[in-house]
């Protein structure tokens, strides 16, 4: 993907000595390395939450027991669990919501894709920011304004998973760009760990500020997001060409002897002929069978698959589990480690 407007980040109108010869290729090749690693650390950041909170809206859960059961009347009595998730049905109604936020998520990720190869990605991705922000707000505002709407949870939670798909491809897309082959599996390795990072303070900032209201668990996560796509609104740059560098690709491409280019043309014409095209333009939309087409697509889409839904898993029930369980008591003050170390694992990994 790469943007087809030439709208250059405000910073560097504010402060010319950004703009080369001042600044080289490698700083800002490092400068959106970490603009965008915080952008996506902050999206995940802002999808920990409803993990968090589960404990709190949900019912009251005997595992100590050979039979599984809602302890419905000590519900009632302390006035625990928030309506409608508290009841006979509450692990279903959490359940819900992860099928909402996650359909609607894999649904957008496609027209994301899409829509990303077309306009100016900057500004597509501050959108997903802003509007993955304010959703998360919105979730948590439930809690001041005492909603107990099922409909309300579930729909503020497929516009949240929508509006997270345009994260992805837009990151991976910048970073495509600034980025030639030859280390590119090196960089992707430790930039993706941006991940396990959002999980990271996600889990924190959820779990730390739980004592005052599941509320300000959404909140201040949604508040980070937004200030994450003011930051990338502000400073990040697209492509190096906006600024006066050459595409990475292309110094290579001009630095390789006659036979280098030969090959190079061969390597053209057999991806023109898998595509089906007669003229090959890097940077023009393919279509979603011609992507399959690609060779490693589809193993690693399968592989990615069986992956996420192990991580998922872990990522959305772990915390929920071991809140009802007897070996962690005092849950409010340590229910969310044992996914806190995975996370750094993952990192290490």
């Amino acid at each position: 993907m790469q943007s087809t407007t030439q709208n250059l980040a405000p910073a560097f109108t504010l402060f010319p000595s950004l703009k080369p010869p001042n600044k080289t290729l490698t700083f800002h090749q490092f400068t959106v390395l970490a603009i965008t690693f915080l952008a996506y650390a902050s999206f995940h950041a802002s999808r920990k939450p409803p993990s968090i909170v589960k404990g709190v809206l949900g019912p009251k859960i005997q595992l100590n027991s050979s039979t599984t059961e809602s302890n419905l009347t000590s519900l009632e009595s302390n006035g625990t669990g928030w309506a409608p998730f508290n009841g006979p049905k509450g692990t279903h109604r959490l359940g819900e919501l992860d099928l909402a936020f996650l359909s609607a998520y894999s649904i957008g990720m496609y027209f994301a894709g899409h829509v990303g190869d077309r306009i100016d990605l900057r500004l597509f991705l501050v959108f997903g920011m802003v509007g993955s922000g304010l959703l998360t707000i919105i979730f948590g505002l439930g809690y001041w304004f005492n909603v107990h709407l099922l409909g309300y949870f579930v729909s503020v939670q497929i516009l949240c998973g929508l509006f997270q798909s345009i994260g992805w491809p837009c990151v991976v897309a910048v970073v495509g760009n600034w980025f030639g082959k030859a280390k590119r599996g090196l960089i992707m390795g430790i930039w993706t760990s941006h991940t396990s990072v959002g999980n990271i303070i996600g889990s924190i900032v959820a779990s730390g500020v739980l004592e005052f209201g599941w509320g300000w668990s959404f909140v201040v996560p949604g508040v980070l997001v937004i200030l994450a796509g003011v930051l990338v609104f502000l400073f990040l740059v697209v492509n190096p060409e906006d600024i006066g560098f050459e595409t990475p690709g292309k110094e290579i491409e001009m630095d390789v002897e006659v036979s280098g280019l030969e090959n190079l043309e061969k390597v053209e014409s057999e991806e023109a002929g898998l595509l089906g095209e007669e003229n090959l333009d890097s940077t023009a939309a393919i279509g979603f069978l011609e992507a399959w087409r690609l060779p490693g697509v589809a193993p690693f889409a399968f592989c990615l698959f069986f992956s996420k839904l192990v991580a998922y898993t872990f990522l959305y029930w772990l915390p929920f589990y071991i809140s009802h369980t007897d070996c962690w008591n005092s849950f409010n003050g340590i229910r969310y480690w044992r996914s806190l170390w995975r996370s750094f694992g993952r990192i290490c990994i």
